[in-house]
């Protein structure tokens, strides 16, 4: 692959344009955030000086490495992995201004004491396991509603939309089939008009499969490989704390 990000992310930009065009939707309506797992710093700041302002990571060890050297650069931070309850001190005080991977209620009440000891709330997705693997996180489909419920109790637990990984495949109809999943989700949510709730996200598509998420309805997706290159670990490795 490419490794000129800057010319990837024109690539990948234009992707997105198109397959917008496509399906008759404003290209505006689609942010590209680069999942910046096991990238180093040096490059991280080549796309962001190339003009993006969104990136996560997956990992809290390196949101704590990369967070200095990042710091000087104005962007925002959103973290993406499975996140740990003794993980979230380290969450807040590393600049992450979302939580995408927030999948169950006991995560979310020790989220809300340590938002309330330091006076602060925190945006989250709500992650749906939509391609019922047991190597996923995520809550189930058909208990994220109540979740959603459950967690606009929690006044500084401010929901704003869903996120999933989908299936892992080359079959585009089984991709689909998850992200058509968490879109009729988010219409069920946006139908209850929960107090507290904002359903306006969808974060779902990555390097492999963005294309086919737009198309569904996302309005945020995940991309790493296209723009930084492969990396040399197993999948697993990404989706652990």
């Amino acid at each position: 692959m490419n490794n000129d990000i800057a010319s990837n992310l024109q690539k990948i930009s234009s992707r997105i344009e198109k397959t917008c065009t496509r399906c008759k939707r404003d290209p505006a309506e689609v942010k590209l955030l680069l999942a910046t797992k096991t990238v180093s710093a040096r490059r991280i700041k080549e796309a962001l000086l190339a003009g993006q302002t969104l990136i996560a990571e997956n990992k809290v060890q390196e949101l704590k490495e990369k967070f200095g050297s990042l710091q000087d650069i104005p962007h925002t931070d959103h973290f993406i992995g499975h996140l740990q309850s003794n993980k979230i001190k380290d969450i807040l005080k590393y600049g992450v201004s979302c939580i995408q991977s927030l999948d169950r209620l006991s995560l979310a009440e020790k989220l809300q004491q340590r938002l309330d000891l330091e006076d602060r709330s925190m945006e989250v997705f709500i992650q749906v396991n939509t391609s019922n693997e047991d190597s996923k996180y995520g809550v189930h489909p058909a208990l994220a509603i109540e979740l959603v419920k459950e967690i606009a109790k929690l006044p500084r637990v401010q929901v704003k939309g869903l996120m999933t990984i989908g299936l892992f495949s080359g079959e585009a109809v089984k991709v689909r089939r998850c992200f058509r999943l968490l879109k009729s989700i988010q219409q069920e949510i946006l139908a209850l008009n929960i107090p507290g709730v904002e359903m306006n996200e969808l974060s779902m598509g990555m390097s492999n499969d963005f294309e086919i998420a737009i198309e569904e309805g996302a309005t945020m997706v995940r991309v790493g490989t296209a723009v930084f290159g492969r990396r040399k670990y197993p999948d697993s490795y990404y989706w652990s704390g």
